[in-house]
């Protein structure tokens, strides 16, 4: 089962933190640009766990003892690098127990213009059996997030996958409906925009995050 949430469609503050990232005239200060990711993180992280199985655990505080809804697992929080870094930071600063993973993924270009995704490197936990939170800012092709996830798979399955992106295109979404392998997960998204350019540019999108986030690169890292 696959569900799509997309929480750009509510009239919340989170709407305005996109808002920002989008402006040309906002993106101009990079620090704003990462706390804009950061906090759109915090929210996409409330909300996933809303999602979770809950169990009662009595607290004791000074004055007595209080029965709490606490969660029953912790969730391993996945990002691709480098762009991912202020969500994940986001997300981590509410999962603040979370385990984690990092993948780097990268364009391979031929001499016909083309190019496909690969993979760098990846550091993670066991993931069998695990809530696997996977999140990239932009949705583009959905070619990154595919990759990432088969390079998880080494690591195990897990029960459940929750993929976050803020920005996403309309074919990057049903890239993920198509080639998702059968499993349960829901894809969280902030925006989803219609049109991907032949360099898999979403429009009208925000233009590249991680050089707003990091500065510009010389190379095609995604």
């Amino acid at each position: 089962m696959k569900e799509i949430r997309n929480l750009g469609l509510e009239n919340t503050i989170f709407n305005q933190y996109i808002a920002e990232l989008r402006s040309e005239v906002i993106q101009k200060d990079p620090m704003r640009f990462r706390r804009n990711l950061e906090r759109i993180g915090e929210i996409f992280a409330y909300e996933i766990s809303k999602t979770f199985h809950y169990h009662a655990v009595d607290v004791k505080t000074p004055l007595g003892v209080k029965s709490m809804n606490l969660m029953d697992e912790q969730p391993i929080l996945a990002t691709i690098l480098r762009a991912g870094l202020p969500l994940h930071q986001g997300m981590l600063n509410v999962f603040d127990h979370a385990d984690n993973a990092f993948i780097s993924a990268f364009r391979k270009h031929y001499d016909d213009g083309s190019f496909d995704i690969q993979i760098g490197y990846m550091s993670s936990p066991e993931m069998k059996d695990r809530i696997l939170i996977l999140a990239d800012p932009m949705l583009a092709s959905g070619q990154s997030m595919i990759c990432a996830y088969n390079e998880i798979l080494a690591q195990g399955k897990p029960k459940y996958i929750h993929i976050v992106s803020v920005i996403a295109s309309t074919q990057g979404v049903q890239y993920l409906k198509d080639n998702l392998p059968d499993v349960d997960c829901t894809i969280w998204l902030g925006a989803v925009d219609d049109e991907l350019t032949a360099q898999s540019y979403i429009v009208p999108g925000l233009g590249d995050a991680g050089d707003l986030a990091f500065g510009c690169k010389t190379d095609s890292i995604i």
